[in-house]
């Protein structure tokens, strides 16, 4: 390799960390490994046949215009439209713009509202790719606390908002990545309240809600938005599958062309193929039969998870309790460090995400991420097991 001196680079790199999640997912894919780290379904759960059947009638059907470049799929923006209004969303088509998933939405939102050093408000743990699309921008990032039992803390949102010039602030309102969690209905009402108050937008990122296997699915916070403000993503990555590699978002009719320039600066558009397999997909009445599924599935892998908690760490640790999402968020003795228990336990062949990685102001050392989405319930207590030995050793 030709030698020469180091190039210079974008201010942005500077800013720019690599997710954890990234390096972590390798050991996802080891055999001899039992992964608790990814957030990634289980391969047996994907709707596999009925893509495939989809993905041939699509090509039978369309010959090469399958593989063209092509506008967003009307059919595929109609049945959005329909799903977000069953869902209370008051938008047209013209709402409606097609991503290749959250993250993507995350990177052009955040392209369209944030400068190096405005502020963006997150909370003070949280998924590491929304931290990417605002301190990697430069932004300077505000972080409000979560109570476990109700989500983000809506008191400590509100005085952020009336003390700062915020361009934007992103919720999970739904199973809360990575802390498991939801915010209830009448604080998703306050929050859209306060975007109206304060004209702050607010980035709702919602990948999760489908997949609710305990009580009622609730409205999305954009359900409550009166001003335009609140801009709503979904992602078909957990409802269907992620390598399909597609979402949405809902926004102002009125900011859209910026939106579709901003989008063309990064890839001009999203798989025609994809688009015209998921428009497919969900206009032969697959999805109800696949979320049906899925959260059994969820269910039964979350409990297996719960009782080996309970059996193996339920005298030195707390944990949240699922009742969907992909993720569990445990607590250790303040003395553990979780980041030195990864190595120990990945020699034991356990794997997980250190609860630090997703704090935006650093701490939470005594944190972990458990994922139980794609682990079989035979292997939660054999994981769970070698996860408490290998605690155990750093207390």
């Amino acid at each position: 390799m030709i030698a020469h001196p180091p190039l210079k680079q974008s201010a942005r790199m500077a800013y720019l960390e690599r997710s954890v999640m990234r390096d972590l997912l390798k050991h996802a894919v080891d055999p001899s490994i039992i992964s608790l780290a990814g957030g990634l379904p289980a391969n047996e759960d994907l709707p596999t046949e009925q893509l495939q059947a989809c993905m041939q009638h699509v090509i039978q059907r369309d010959g090469g215009s399958a593989f063209q470049y092509s506008p967003q799929n009307d059919n595929l923006r109609d049945w959005i439209v329909n799903y977000m209004r069953g869902r209370g969303v008051d938008c047209t088509a013209d709402n409606i713009f097609i991503t290749n998933g959250n993250q993507q939405g995350l990177t052009i939102l955040a392209n369209l509202l944030l400068d190096v050093g405005s502020v963006a408000v997150t909370e003070s743990v949280i998924f590491t790719g929304i931290q990417q699309a605002t301190k990697g921008m430069g932004a300077q990032v505000i972080t409000v606390p979560t109570h476990m039992d109700s989500g983000v803390d809506v008191d400590a949102l509100e005085d952020v908002f009336a003390h700062e010039d915020v361009r934007m602030a992103v919720l999970v309102p739904d199973f809360h990545n990575p802390l498991g969690i939801s915010i209830p209905e009448e604080n998703r009402q306050r929050i859209a309240a306060l975007a109206r108050r304060y004209r702050v937008p607010i980035i709702e990122d919602d990948p999760y809600s489908q997949t609710r296997f305990i009580g009622k699915i609730l409205a999305p916070i954009a359900a409550y938005d009166t001003s335009g403000l609140v801009f709503y993503m979904g992602s078909f990555s957990k409802m269907l599958a992620p390598g399909l590699r597609l979402g949405w978002m809902v926004v102002p009719d009125d900011l859209l062309p910026q939106v579709t320039v901003l989008r063309e600066s990064i890839d001009l558009e999203s798989s025609t193929l994809m688009q015209r397999v998921v428009a497919e997909f969900l206009q032969r009445g697959y999805l109800d039969a696949r979320l049906a599924k899925l959260r059994d599935s969820l269910r039964l892998r979350a409990n297996a998870l719960m009782n080996a908690l309970d059996t193996h760490l339920g005298d030195i640790a707390t944990w949240t309790v699922p009742e969907g999402g992909l993720f569990s968020w445990c607590t250790l003795p303040q003395e553990v460090n979780t980041w030195d228990v990864f190595d120990t336990a990945l020699e034991s062949g356990v794997v997980f995400v250190p609860g630090g990685a997703f704090a935006v102001d650093g701490g939470y050392e005594n944190t972990m991420r458990l994922n139980f989405s794609n682990v079989a319930p035979a292997d939660f207590d054999p994981a769970i097991e070698r996860l408490s030995q290998a605690i155990r050793q750093h207390i």
